[in-house]
């Protein structure tokens, strides 16, 4: 394993069977790999949401390991991947993703995106359809939201983003009332008792160090100042999707309500909340195989 840089944090990784870890440098940041699978499996890369990191799919990846190498990123900032001060933009995290791809000579891959992880699938989809055989998104919304120059009605239901967002009083909410975290990731599952409690600790806790609050105040407050607008004024309405994408919204989700089909991308409604990877991981798993299985026939759209 290649040492982590400095800042990254001293907490022992998770055990989840079968899982390695390893550093990748790219774009000057230490980013933290966890690995599962065989190496010369259909490589698979997921992507975390806020507020977690890779071990968001620890259920999800005993059920895919047996023939995927499954490769779980955590994004800049999150886990135990380096963070620097500044890049959390989401057109800088798209290049993040694409160069640590190229670091581990990945032409291709199929994609899971979980929350902001699957919102920043999309936006990589858009910007390197060739590098994409196929988009499983879970807990998201795309970029073809019927805006008409404004937010959308239920932006209310993102409402617990005003105290983390803010700079220099998310990363103090974060750090120094980690209730308010934990009240979260437990009210956006439709059953809380799916928790296991040393799980739910790992994610309040992974929040509370100094240089992670900054970056998850950052990644919130970049999406405020760029994608927000983006949204708001139609930025993506021209821009056609071409990697076959499945979108699997929870039937209890209490922020991300089911979003239309638009061309290239198909909605499904499963049991669960906001945590699809932790609530309800077989559903995630079986869309996974079912939807990169027809992605890759002939036929299915591509650019």
């Amino acid at each position: 394993m290649r040492p982590a840089r400095p800042d990254a944090p001293r907490r022992p990784f998770p055990e989840v069977p079968g899982v390695t870890h390893r550093f990748v440098s790219a774009r000057g940041v230490a980013f933290h790999l966890a690995e599962a699978g065989p190496a010369d499996g259909e490589p698979v890369l997921l992507l975390h949401g806020f507020t977690q990191h890779w071990y968001t799919w620890h259920r999800v990846l005993p059920e895919l390991a047996d023939d995927h190498r499954l490769i779980c990123l955590d994004l800049r900032g999150c886990g135990w991947s380096q963070a620097p001060g500044r890049g959390y933009h989401s057109a800088g995290l798209v290049q993040d993703v694409l160069a640590v791809m190229d670091e581990l000579a990945l032409e291709r891959v199929r994609l899971i995106g979980h929350e902001c992880g699957g919102w920043l699938g999309f936006l990589l989809c858009l910007a390197a359809p060739e590098r994409f055989d196929g988009y499983l998104a879970l807990n998201t919304s795309h970029p073809w939201r019927r805006a008409k120059g404004r937010l959308p009605l239920d932006a209310w239901r993102f409402w617990y983003t005003a105290a983390w967002e803010y700079p220099g009083i998310g990363r103090r909410v974060l750090r120094h009332w980690p209730g308010f975290t934990r009240f979260l990731l437990r009210h956006w599952t439709a059953d809380p008792s799916c928790w296991e409690p040393a799980v739910l600790e790992e994610f309040v806790q992974a929040l509370r160090a100094p240089q992670r609050a900054r970056a998850g105040e950052q990644l919130l407050w970049q999406f405020v100042l760029h994608d927000i607008p983006a949204l708001a004024t139609g930025r993506y309405r021209e821009q056609r999707l071409a990697v076959p994408t499945l979108m699997l919204c929870g039937d209890r989700d209490p922020v991300t309500r089911p979003a239309r089909e638009v061309p290239g991308v198909t909605v499904r409604v499963v049991p669960g909340g906001r945590l699809l990877p932790e609530e309800n991981p077989r559903a995630v798993a079986d869309a996974a195989r079912e939807h990169f299985r027809t992605a890759g026939m002939p036929g299915a759209e591509r650019s």
